[in-house]
């Protein structure tokens, strides 16, 4: 069994961020769930664009108010608290933070803790990293 609090890992090297956002890494490929679960917060008034070729995830918002764009379709969806989405066809997209988001995000495959977003915002596939 694992358990972890996420305020013992809030300044320890799981928590990665930049000036826009911080994601506290609860789980990870070492602990090989077979996913990666993290607890992101995004500030306020922020913009992200992402898209992860190399993973699926699906995020849930557990506080906050912002908005989603799908880069494909052109559709944008709210962000409340208890609103899900999964990002399964690899989807680009913007994200937006109106207020501060608190979001509890799932990926598949499992990070490692070692990704950065790359350029087009994406992380590399898990092989790329064992390479590296």
């Amino acid at each position: 069994m694992i358990v972890r609090n996420f305020h013992d890992l809030k300044d320890t090297d799981r928590a990665v961020s930049d000036a826009q956002w911080t994601s506290v890494r609860m789980l990870l490929a070492d602990d090989k769930m077979g996913f990666s679960f993290h607890i992101t917060t995004l500030k306020a008034g922020s913009e992200h664009t992402f898209e992860y070729k190399n993973h699926f995830e699906s995020v849930y918002c557990i506080s906050g108010k912002g908005s989603i764009t799908d880069l494909g379709t052109n559709e944008t969806h709210e962000i409340t608290p208890g609103v899900m989405y999964a990002l399964n066809l690899h989807d680009r997209h913007i994200l937006r933070s109106e207020e501060e988001l608190v979001m509890a995000c799932c990926f598949n495959p499992p990070v490692t803790g070692a990704e950065v977003h790359r350029e087009d915002g994406s992380y590399a596939a898990p092989e790329d990293l064992e390479s590296a």
